[in-house]
């Protein structure tokens, strides 16, 4: 995709705010790189002021500043509209852009302005949206569907085989259980590099719309994931897990099987969640392994220190 240019009233515009300037915007910037064709954004007054000190052509930042200048524009949160104006300024793929390496099914269906990237493979029946991207190297299992404006990095795997077995109590043999379920991505979905998710072992795998889910994360067989959930860095999620919607879940989190986090929880980095359990409170943390209130997580700490 190219870049493109926008008047500044038509940034102002887009952002639901009103400008004089008549910069033209190309590119969004640091400080240090600012000049008259990018967009930088400020989100404290020392940072307006730097920016004001730059030869940036539009600033966007939640108040005038004391000393009043034609580039500011008013905005409500400066740093997502920083993130619009960085959409905006990219234009759109007209046409899909299949490599000639990568491996297509032809029962895959695919919709528009596909991109698939260099020796990805998308696999029998997989269903794309519009304007999904594909980086290189990912693969598509059987089945998966993905919905509108899906992004996989590169080397993610979706639909991989779950980690389910039955055990014969006798021999100690584990088989493996059916894994015949599929894997359903909602719009708007982000999938880091070299992440897995697996398909349902009878049902399916959801992951719902807006989630963002970094690099180097597993998801388990039969989790349902709600919207706009956010999930760092090395992220382990055993089978059968509920995480609801707007939920955080910060590095190295991992939960066990059949684990439910209600709306809106926040795990810590590196918190342990043991299989079975259910966190509930919007906008709470909770820290540790197990994982508790991080109130109570911080009491702990404290005992533990002063048994020194």
């Amino acid at each position: 995709m190219s870049a493109k240019t926008l008047r500044a009233t038509e940034i102002a515009k887009l952002l639901g705010a009103t400008t004089a300037s008549t910069a033209v915007i190309a590119r969004v910037s640091g400080l240090e790189a600012a000049g008259p064709d990018a967009v930088v954004f400020a989100e404290n007054v020392q940072a307006l002021v730097a920016a004001m000190a730059t030869s940036a052509g539009l600033i966007l930042a939640g108040h005038v500043g004391a000393q009043p200048d034609a580039r500011v524009l008013v905005v409500k949160d400066p740093r997502y509209a920083f993130a619009l104006c960085a959409r905006a300024l990219v234009s759109a793929r007209t046409a899909s852009e299949v490599h000639a390496s990568a491996v297509v099914d032809a029962s895959a269906k695919l919709g528009e302005r596909v991109k698939i990237g260099a020796r990805a493979v998308v696999e029998a029946d997989v269903v794309l949206g519009d304007d999904v991207e594909i980086a290189a190297g990912a693969i598509i299992l059987r089945g998966v569907v993905i919905g509108n404006r899906v992004v996989v990095q590169a080397g993610a795997v979706l639909g991989a085989t779950g980690f389910g077995y039955a055990r014969n109590a006798e021999t100690g043999e584990h088989l493996l259980f059916p894994q015949q379920g599929r894997l359903v991505i909602e719009d708007d979905v982000e999938i880091g590099a070299n992440t897995t998710i697996d398909r349902g072992a009878l049902g399916e795998t959801r992951i719902g719309r807006g989630t963002k889910i970094d690099n180097q994360v597993h998801i388990g067989h039969n989790c349902r994931i709600g919207r706009n959930v956010l999930m760092a860095s090395q992220v382990g999620i055993s089978g059968s897990c509920v995480v609801e919607d707007g939920a955080v879940l910060a590095g190295q989190v991992g939960l066990g099987d059949h684990v439910h986090i209600g709306p809106g929880v926040i795990l810590g980095g590196a918190s342990g969640v043991f299989p079975g359990k259910h966190l509930e409170g919007p906008g709470q943390m909770f820290m540790g392994v197990p994982a508790e209130p991080l109130k109570d997580y911080l009491k702990t700490i404290a005992r533990v220190r002063r048994l020194k």
